[in-house]
């Protein structure tokens, strides 16, 4: 969720960070959640190593995808990276509520549904991800 005030956006979920309401201040929020989910990822007890690096691979290229398309479509770029970030949330904390996964998994690839045409690269890796992060909540 996001709160405006004088020409400056906050999410509300990332206490004291406020960033500019502009296309750069996108790419600074999507780029602070990418590192919020690599750390939670980092940090995770529940995840071996191979799958561990697995995902921070995927998460490296998908800073990349989503930067590319936040310069046409800032706020899908946000909802991707966001849906990301919920998703890696509830794979990895440690009392698991299959349902609330597989809800945000939904909400993951809902997020790119639209772009299978003009962005194949990016729904294909965050297919990966969403799988990768399914597997992981079983």
């Amino acid at each position: 969720m996001r709160f405006a005030a004088a020409g400056r956006i906050r999410l509300l979920d990332s206490p004291a960070r406020w960033y500019p309401e502009s296309e750069n201040g996108d790419r600074v929020m999507i780029e602070d959640t990418i590192t919020n989910i690599e750390a939670r990822i980092k940090a995770a007890d529940a995840i071996n190593e191979d799958r561990r690096q697995e995902l921070l691979q995927l998460l490296a290229t998908l800073k990349s995808e989503v930067a590319k398309l936040s310069k046409t479509d800032g706020d899908q770029a946000q909802s991707i990276a966001g849906f990301t970030e919920l998703s890696t949330h509830e794979a990895t904390r440690a009392r698991k509520n299959p349902e609330l996964l597989d809800l945000s998994l939904k909400g993951l690839t809902s997020s790119v549904a639209e772009f299978e045409q003009s962005h194949p690269q990016l729904v294909q890796l965050v297919n990966a991800i969403s799988n990768t992060l399914a597997s992981l909540g079983i």
